[in-house]
């Protein structure tokens, strides 16, 4: 008899289900946020739990237990060096389930999977014009100077040659074929 044996199944057969739930474990560790089902959330809660209070206790066996759910070594090192201290303070309430609403091809029960810890992104940095400025005046520099050992390696010559300042302009690819295969509706 199957006494106190209750599991989200997710409609898969035993293997299928545990390799469902690892995945799901594998990718909340790497993204720290997923959309996916509201059962295969609640399903994969558990191990997600589990694998954090092993990252907090940081040990060799704790290690080696992570390592044989999660299998890589990238991922393990990940938990444990940048996910279980941000929860070192906590003694449970790792993850979070937030719902969004329901799928529109058969009606499931959408949510966010997420650490309640998430790490803080850092601004992008944008290049400003000035900054952009004196990275092409070394650039300069460095054409100059390969000019400059040429020169020294070959006896002058009299011949003209054209400036090295002066470009050609680029053809663009495909550059006739667009005219070509116009649409109808281009043309309006």
């Amino acid at each position: 008899m199957r006494h106190a044996k209750k599991r989200l199944q997710l409609g898969r057969f035993t293997s299928w289900h545990d390799a469902t739930i690892k995945s799901l474990a594998k990718n909340m560790i790497i993204c720290q946020s997923i959309k996916t089902t509201l059962t295969r959330a609640k399903a994969s809660k558990q191990m997600v739990d589990k694998l954090i209070t092993l990252a907090k206790k940081n040990t060799l066996f704790a290690r080696r237990q992570a390592q044989k759910v999660l299998g890589e070594h990238k991922i393990v090192n990940l938990l444990f060096n940048e996910i279980g201290p941000r929860f070192a303070n906590r003694s449970s309430g790792f993850t979070r389930i937030i719902s969004i609403g329901k799928r529109r091809g058969d009606n499931a029960e959408m949510v966010i999977f997420e650490l309640t810890e998430l790490k803080k992104k850092e601004p992008k940095k944008t290049k400003l014009a000035k900054e952009a400025r004196p990275q092409a005046t070394q650039a300069e520099e460095v054409v100059e100077e390969k000019i400059t050992q040429e020169q020294k390696k070959e006896p002058k010559a009299v011949t003209k040659e054209a400036p090295v300042d002066q470009k050609k302009p680029q053809k663009k690819f495909m550059g006739g074929l667009r005219t070509i295969f116009r649409k109808k509706s281009d043309s309006l």
